[in-house]
């Protein structure tokens, strides 16, 4: 069970520890933060209300380990993931556990983020030590009006401090997939976890602990963003952000410097559907993309644009799927479950109620029960209506009517957002043309958006981010070009001939 075992600790009465300098502390403010059930709407656990003292002294922490951190040989790191990536597996039933309390992840799905996030630390350390393991060596006179005087060596070395701040959807994959390059690449770290899914994330920090990194190259503070949160993302000691989540990156981007950002931003993926596309293979994906987690993934399907032609056909398709969803608590394994917080239920209400007033055709009965959103598929929704362009993050699908493919694009690119999309034919050179007109950092042909396998390449346009994801992506972001030139005093075509020469 969470909190018990070899988690126990982590705990302290009932309010979770933080981690700096290889320890499992209480902050000195005395205060804490709760973390509400998605499910109970009460309290299910607490963690600390670290300060901005305790931020700095982590900081200066995570800045002295890195120095010894980056002389660390790369196979050594590796061995310290491969070991931490084993014991977090080996971990999986307790950490799924808190997935499904803080976040209310069907149980099922909570597993598989924890078996994938050990996957994903693996396959980091592999490719670390094969891309970093690698340098350049150029010679001068490749560029015209240089002689071979110059032997140029470049290699790639670490940013230094690395601060990662996970979303709450995935908290313990995404949190991961920024630790792990981070480590790889011979930085240290400052995980500030989000509040819904930090205990998730404290129970991952600690199978890092139990792998035997070294003390204060890991650390995990948690609190209130009103007090931490601008304070960690403006902190001078911080050399890097790798952040996952809203409109608070746009924040964090103008805040933060001239240090390198990577942001994913969220989503208004948009699903095109053209008329010789296979319905039922439309609908399947539209039930995945769409409705999976309730909706809560930044790679969710989060508009339907389906040729006039066939949608009658399309809807009623959907409709049928949608009606054998499974809808209750996390715990039974249900498909929909209750979304994040009752702010968020609130937010999606407030976009079907839009909706309503505006006309858009209901294909089942609006129903909610506390944070629990019944499914629901709008259909005739009209550019008017805020449902098509604003993310909902939850089990709300819209579907607008398009007369030609070029209108459908059209939709696509007038959003803000730039995430990914999706493609539904049987003409593949048509595919191909739709995609590279969607102005979007990935496009899925018959298939629903999705951020993954995790080595993909995974990106977003305009207000979707900055940067590319996936693991090979994040290492180089991560790490820094370091030349080093060897200036000869003669021209050498073999390296070493013109001393040879000489003897």
């Amino acid at each position: 069970m969470a909190g018990t075992g070899e988690f126990a600790e982590i705990l302290d009465g009932d309010v979770y520890k933080y981690y700096s300098d290889g320890e499992w502390k209480k902050s000195s403010s005395g205060k804490s933060v709760a973390i509400v059930n998605p499910t109970t709407r009460k309290t299910q656990y607490k963690v600390q209300a670290c300060t901005q003292e305790e931020v700095n002294k982590v900081m200066e922490l995570a800045k002295t380990a890195q120095k010894a951190w980056a002389k660390t040989p790369l196979w050594k790191r590796a061995e310290l993931l491969h070991k931490a990536a084993a014991i977090l597996k080996m971990h999986k039933d307790p950490i799924a556990e808190c997935l499904v309390k803080e976040i209310a992840k069907p149980a099922k799905d909570a597993v598989t983020e924890v078996v994938r996030s050990g996957d994903l630390v693996s396959y980091t350390a592999e490719e670390g030590v094969r891309i970093l393991g690698e340098g350049k060596f150029l010679v001068s006179d490749s560029f015209p009006g240089n002689e071979r005087t110059k032997y140029c060596l470049t290699s790639k070395i670490p940013l230094g401090v690395v601060l990662a701040i996970p979303p709450f959807n995935y908290p313990v994959n995404l949190a991961v997939s920024k630790i792990g390059p981070a480590l790889i690449a011979g930085n240290s770290l400052v995980l500030k976890p989000p509040t819904q899914g930090a205990v998730s994330c404290l129970h991952m920090v600690h199978c890092f602990h139990l792998a035997g990194f070294p003390k204060g190259l890991i650390n995990c503070v948690t609190g209130k963003g009103s007090e931490i949160g601008d304070f960690l993302t403006m902190h001078p000691g911080v050399n890097c952000i790798s952040f996952t989540g809203g409109d608070t990156g746009v924040a964090i981007s103008k805040k933060a410097g001239m240090i390198p950002l990577q942001m994913e931003l969220g989503g208004k993926d948009a699903c095109i559907v053209l008329e010789d596309a296979d319905l039922d293979l439309v609908a399947a994906n539209i039930i995945k993309g769409g409705f999976s987690y309730s909706g809560q993934r930044c790679t969710a399907i989060k508009v339907v644009l389906v040729m006039e032609s066939v949608a009658d056909s399309l809807v009623e398709k959907v409709k049928a799927r949608v009606a054998k969803l499974r809808i209750g608590p996390p715990e039974d394994d249900c498909d929909i479950t209750p979304v994040v917080t009752e702010s968020s239920a609130n937010f999606i209400e407030g976009l079907v109620m839009d909706a309503k007033e505006k006309g858009a055709t209901f294909c089942q009965e609006y129903k909610r029960e506390g944070n629990l959103i019944w499914p629901l598929l709008l259909d005739n929704v009209r550019p008017d209506m805020r449902i098509a362009w604003e993310e909902p993050f939850g089990p709300v699908l819209p579907v607008i009517r398009i007369n030609s493919v070029e209108e459908g694009i059209h939709h696509c690119n007038a959003s803000n957002f730039g995430l990914q999309g999706c493609v539904f034919t049987k003409d593949i050179n048509k595919a191909i043309l739709i995609s590279d007109s969607m102005e979007t950092g990935t496009v899925q042909i018959n298939s629903a958006p999705a951020r993954g396998p995790d080595h993909f390449p995974f990106q977003g346009l305009k207000d979707s981010g900055i940067g590319s994801q996936g693991i090979t992506n994040s290492i180089n972001m991560m790490v820094k070009v370091k030349s080093t030139v060897i200036n000869l005093p003669t021209p050498s075509y073999t390296m070493g001939s013109s001393f040879r020469s000489k003897i």
